[in-house]
């Protein structure tokens, strides 16, 4: 792959290339990342029961706030192997990133289930009037 700041590697724009980068990158995270992987067979899950049981708009938003969900996720995975890369001693300022990582994690995974939930309740009829 091309170094666009360094001008190094194979020349010439690929779509395809793209695409195997983000599939290699997710593979990669579902195997040596369990916090992953279960988030990934969860979601599929998820986005199967909605999209055999609900409106389209409804599995729009689930799968938004699922991508947003696994997209947050895999950030803090890379966050936390550049901090394990760069300290392997313990450092509290590195201690400080990944919590902050994580949070971003965690608050992506609270929201995801909201959307979940408030969805679920709306097909179940558990909200009447919306």
């Amino acid at each position: 792959m091309r170094n666009k700041f360094l001008g190094t590697g194979e020349p010439g724009w690929n779509p395809w290339r793209k695409v195997l980068v983000v599939l290699s990158g997710l593979r990669f995270a579902v195997v040596y990342d369990a916090s992953v992987a279960w988030k990934v067979a969860v979601s599929g899950l998820v986005l199967a029961a909605f999209a055999l049981g609900g409106s389209w708009l409804n599995f729009a938003l689930v799968l938004v706030a699922t991508g947003q969900m696994l997209a947050a996720e895999l950030i803090n995975s890379a966050i936390e192997g550049v901090c394990d890369l760069l300290a392997n001693k313990e450092d509290r300022r590195i201690k400080a990133i990944k919590d902050m990582a994580a949070a971003a994690a965690g608050m992506a995974i609270l929201f995801w289930l909201a959307v979940i939930v408030w969805e679920a309740g709306r097909f179940w009829g558990a909200w009447p009037g919306f």
